[in-house]
This record gives structure tokens, sequence and C-alpha cells, in this order.
């Protein structure tokens, strides 16, 4: 059994520096052991119900595609209107069932808060696959986990956050874990999409140095690490506030010249226009390699909320 046995993973902040080291420490292990195509049974006869209300590909695909190299079953509801949610059944109602089919649920919901509700009805982990704009934990370990591959270190690092930062629910769960770590942080964003307030009292509270900005080409000489996001359509009240906010940032190929070449390009993706397709082949663009980062860092919340840690289990 570890710390994180049948626990949930709500929202970023819930855990401490030493079991996010021990959640980077699993992901590493199962990442070499995929890497050496070593059979994997850890989670032989347990079964993962993944419920998403909101699109996914990456979420959804990794968290599945981990369970099966781990040697489990996949449930899947891939959108709301296959589920008995589009008939008016309540989530709990939702999670009080799928509790007897499942070990652990994984759930995307458009609303904030879904996740914490989900999990009070359930004795199951619950893990937040992106509550509305609220928080999405398990994206932000694999950036985490992703940083520290590509550049080796998290610590004393400078990361910039671009671009929509009120409601883009990755960098919400991403500023709240490298507050545990020495870095200085560049929130960029235009004036209407500022990261919200208690993110920001967080933050300082930690005592990391974070700067506010509204330009993208002064923030690049500045960081090691850019993280990108797309200004997101759907959280928008009105299509007429998207449509002027939408382009204001366009990553290109000739900006980076600006930074140091051994800048980090991210984005939690899908992406629309934000990164010109002239910087995929930037060495530092990881976006990518980002994504498939997902498989193991989730294969390790599995194992871990399942009581079943990489370094006790041996496989046949």
């Amino acid at each position: 059994m570890t710390r994180l046995s049948q626990k949930d993973v709500l929202r970023a902040d819930q855990f401490s520096r030493e079991e996010l080291e021990l959640i980077l420490a699993t992901a590493t292990a199962y990442e070499q052991a995929l890497a050496v195509g070593e059979p994997l049974h850890d989670l032989r006869g347990r079964i993962l119900s993944t419920l998403f209300f909101e699109p996914s590909t990456r979420t959804r695909l990794s968290f599945e595609a981990a369970m099966l190299r781990l040697g489990g079953g996949v449930l899947s509801v891939a959108e709301a209107k296959s589920s008995s949610a589009a008939k008016g059944e309540s989530l709990e109602d939702t999670i009080r069932t799928v509790e007897g089919y499942a070990d652990v649920i994984v759930l995307r919901h458009p609303e904030v808060g879904a996740a914490a509700r989900a999990a009070a009805a359930t004795e199951k982990p619950v893990l937040n696959a992106g509550d509305g704009a609220g928080e999405h934990p398990t994206q932000a370990l694999l950036d985490l986990f992703t940083i520290r591959k590509e550049r080796t270190r998290i610590e004393g690092l400078t990361v910039a956050l671009e671009g929509d930062l009120r409601h883009g629910r990755t960098v919400h769960s991403l500023a709240r874990l490298l507050a545990l770590y020495d870095v200085r942080l560049i929130l960029v964003s235009p004036e209407e999409l500022r990261m919200p307030p208690d993110v920001l009292e967080r933050i300082a509270a930690s005592g990391v140095e974070v700067v506010e900005s509204t330009d993208l080409r002064s923030a690049i000489p500045q960081a090691d690490v850019l993280y990108m996001t797309r200004i997101q359509r759907e959280r928008f009240a009105t299509p007429s506030e998207y449509e002027r906010l939408k382009d204001s940032y366009v990553l290109t190929r000739e900006m980076l010249a600006a930074g140091d070449s051994s800048l980090l390009v991210l984005h939690p993706l899908p992406r629309v226009n934000e990164i010109a397709a002239d910087v995929d082949d930037f060495q530092g663009a990881a976006y990518f390699r980002q994504a498939a980062n997902g498989v193991p860092v989730r294969m390790a919340l599995l194992a871990l909320v399942c009581g079943i840690p990489r370094a006790t289990t041996a496989s046949p």
C-alpha cells in the first residue's frame, strides 16, 4: 500500500512535494519498462471507467492506454449523449452506478467542482480529468514530468504560462504544482484573460516570484519553458468576445530566435492557431512528446491509487 492508495486526485494543490516525487519516480519506472517492452500485469483484474462529458482525445486515450498497459480493463463513456445523463440522470447517480462496475473512475465534466461531487458519492478513487474551467491535475503532473525530463530539473527555471489563463484549467493546476518548487513564473495573457485571483493568491503565498505581462515577445528571452495554451472558444459567453481575443498570440519560428536555443515549448493540446506549424521542427518543441508522457504518468497514478507501487511489483 502507498500513501496515495484509494485516494482521489481532484486538485493540484492536494499533493505534497514528497508525493509529487513519488509520482514522478513511478512514472519514470513505467516509462523505462515500456521502453524495453517489459510485459506488465500490475493492475490485472482491475477495471477503469472513463466518464467523459466533454470532448477529449489525449486525456481519455492516454488513461485508457495506461490501464491497458498495466494489464487492466477499461469501460468508457466517451460523450454525455451516450450515457443516461442525456435522460436527466444526476452525476451522483451515475457515479453510484459505475462504482459497481469499476475499481477507479476518471471523470471529465463541464462543471467546476464536478469531480469533488463525484468523489463524495463513492468510495472508489475518482481522478479529475478536467472540471470545466477549474482544474486538470493529471495534465499538470505530466507537464511537470515533461519539464524535468526535457530540462533535467525544475528548480531554478523560469516558466512562462501563456494564453487563456482565466479559463485554462491546465495552467491553473500547473501553476499550483510549480509553486512547490523554486521557480519564477511569467504569466502572459490579455487583460481580460488574466490568471484568477485565487490561483495568484496561492502562488504568492508560496513565495514564488510572479510577473504578469501582456507581451509574449518580451517573455520569450526570459523563459526556460514556454507553456502555450489556446484561447478557449467554449468558455466564452459570447462569440464576439472570443473572436476579439482568439488571435491575441501566435508563436512563430521567427519569434523563437529571440529566446535561448534550449527553450522548451509545451502545449497541452489541442492547438488551434496559437503555434505556427513552422515551430514543430524546433528542437525544443516538445508538445507531442509531452502528450506521449501522459501514458507513463497516468500509469503511475492508476497504480498508486490502487495501492500497487511499481517499486514493489514484480511482473511475471
